[in-house]
């Protein structure tokens, strides 16, 4: 990779604006569903995008996590490591869109993730699969739909979408996946 100029090739320029629009019905869609004007909600790694604030209903409490110190963020946190500073079962709804890919250590990511989610709270991720190696580095991971079942193992209620590659079954673009963190 280092030295060559990367030019996007056609089919990547295509799946980055089907994953862009995937992510968009997605929040859209868990807004509606699961976000109040009571809620306290945790966006995800939000530098570099509008991230969720414009969507989010007038009333709901919105805050942001991001490992960048620079990005402003409410907690500057790994998701990878236990983050003490960041209140457990605080969170009515956590969104991640775009960042799981991104972690060294996703099952400790999504722990951390469970920890901040109130019982019954909804973790509202979404990750690519057929899509091309991208920023912010490290890009480390690829979950197939069983991937994402195992990541999310200690939660319920797992509601998991594909966006499907046009002539590659079995080869999805992008997942989109709502779970709640169990009462008990």
């Amino acid at each position: 990779m280092t030295g060559h100029a990367l030019t996007p090739a056609r089919t990547d320029v295509d799946h980055l604006e089907a994953i862009r629009r995937s992510v968009e019905r997605f929040q859209h869609a868990a807004i509606a569903r699961w976000v109040r004007a009571s809620s306290v909600v945790l966006d995800i790694a939000p530098q570099d995008h509008v991230g969720v604030r414009p969507l989010l209903p007038v009333g709901a409490t919105l805050e942001t996590l991001d490992i960048d110190p620079e990005a402003e963020a409410t907690y500057t946190a790994d998701l990878c490591e236990r983050n003490e500073h960041v209140p457990a079962d605080r969170f009515d709804c956590v969104f991640c869109t775009e960042v799981l890919e991104h972690t060294l250590q996703p099952f400790d990511a999504v722990g951390e993730l469970r920890r901040m989610l109130r019982p019954g709270g909804r973790l509202l991720l979404s990750a690519p699969f057929n899509f091309r190696i991208h920023g912010p580095l490290p890009d480390c991971w690829r979950f197939t739909e069983h991937g994402l079942r195992a990541l999310l193992r200690d939660f319920t209620d797992i509601e998991l979408t594909a966006v499907e590659t046009p002539d590659r079954p079995l080869m999805p673009i992008h997942y989109t996946v709502a779970a709640a963190k169990p009462r008990g």
